[in-house]
């Protein structure tokens, strides 16, 4: 019995892990060092993201508006210190996941060996997608920062806003850099 329970209790100990792990998107940030982002005040859209649904692509914008205007930037239509453009990659990908019952007294392997066992195994696609986010210099022309999180995205728009939000807000934690 001590032995079942402890398996259980190390199963969901890793299933909780691999779930934390994906449910964390991957953030990485690079900026110009020689930019003082001190001098900009304003910011505009010259190209937003491009998705399969038009309604991700405002929340998008929506989340990226609401982070710039946060460290206190004002979002204008035209002339701008700064120009955002915002860029969504997507895949589909494919996980295994495999689920075994029926291996009697335990593993069924050496010491632990036990009667047969059946594994079912179910493939699972889900939206592999990479978020770039690049701010422009609008005098120069020059890329002073660029952002990308890439993270799976779930199937529910309720939780794709959710946890777009949040990987946005990830994403612009450390701006503006200093």
């Amino acid at each position: 019995m001590k032995t079942r329970i402890l398996r259980i209790a190390v199963g969901l100990f890793f299933l909780l892990s691999v779930a934390e792990l994906a449910a964390a998107a991957k953030v990485v940030t690079d900026f110009d060092p020689k930019v003082n982002f001190s001098q900009y005040k304003t910011f505009m859209w010259i190209k937003r993201p491009h998705m399969e649904d038009p309604l991700m692509d405002d929340r998008i914008v929506n989340a990226i508006n609401a982070q710039l205007t946060a460290k206190g930037w004002t979002l204008v239509q035209e002339g701008g210190d700064v120009g955002v453009a915002a860029h969504v990659a997507t895949k589909k990908g494919h996980t295994l996941e495999t689920f075994y019952n029926g291996f009697g007294g335990g593993w069924g392997w050496h010491r632990w060996g036990g009667g047969m066992g059946i594994a079912t195994t179910n493939v699972e696609t889900y939206l592999v997608g990479t978020l770039v986010v690049d701010l422009f210099d609008s005098s120069t022309k020059q890329l002073i920062w660029r952002g990308w999180a890439t993270d799976a995205l779930p199937d529910d728009p309720k939780k794709e806003t959710k946890k777009l939000n949040k990987d946005i807000e990830k994403l612009f934690k450390n701006f503006p850099p200093k």
